[in-house]
């Protein structure tokens, strides 16, 4: 039972970490590095993430500076960043690329606590089959007689308020999520 129960909190975290990753490509009106991380560069033949090719740093509230290590890279860079859709118009100047965030409008603040309203219902969908499947387990072992009716139960609550607490973390991340999109 122990190993269900780690293995349940372990896809679990697994399902809050890609839930950060995704709403960390959600952009809001200030400048974060992390928008950037699936960006990848054409590196002497082999694509290479940005982040691995390049310091990137946070100027202002609004501007991000990308410094390439190799300075030969700087149009790839830019074809990177203008192709993606990120919508985000890089410039560069001497050794440097910034891309300013532009000003999110309303309509388009409203499409991305959609985009993360929808990502947030689908870790919860995540979390919500991941118990299902522990659930399924402690009940197969219980029908095999490999554990009580008893352990079925304090399991199954165990496994309930794991559930429980990953997704009150959920809503916590989405609330946090929409007061960055809302902040003018």
């Amino acid at each position: 039972m122990n190993t269900i129960h780690e293995s349940l909190k372990e896809r679990m975290k697994k399902s809050l970490d890609s839930l950060k990753s995704a709403f960390n490509k959600i952009r809001t009106g200030r400048a974060n590095p992390a928008i950037l991380d699936d960006i990848k560069v054409d590196y002497y033949g082999n694509l290479t993430a940005l982040n691995q090719t390049s310091n990137i740093s946070v100027e202002e509230n609004r501007t991000l500076v990308i410094s390439p290590w190799d300075k030969n890279l700087m149009p790839q860079i830019e074809k990177a960043i203008a192709s993606s859709d990120l919508g985000l118009n890089p410039s560069s100047s001497g050794d440097l690329i910034r891309v300013t965030m532009p000003v999110l409008t309303e309509e388009t603040r409203q499409g991305y606590i959609k985009q993360a309203r929808s990502d947030a219902e689908n870790s919860r969908i995540s979390i919500r089959n991941i118990r299902r499947d522990a659930n399924n387990q402690i009940k197969d072992m219980q029908s095999s007689g490999d554990i009580s009716e008893d352990d079925m139960r304090r399991s199954e609550d165990i496994i309930q308020k794991e559930t429980d607490s990953f997704i009150a973390t959920v809503d916590s991340e989405l609330k946090n999520k929409e007061s960055d999109l809302l902040e003018i």
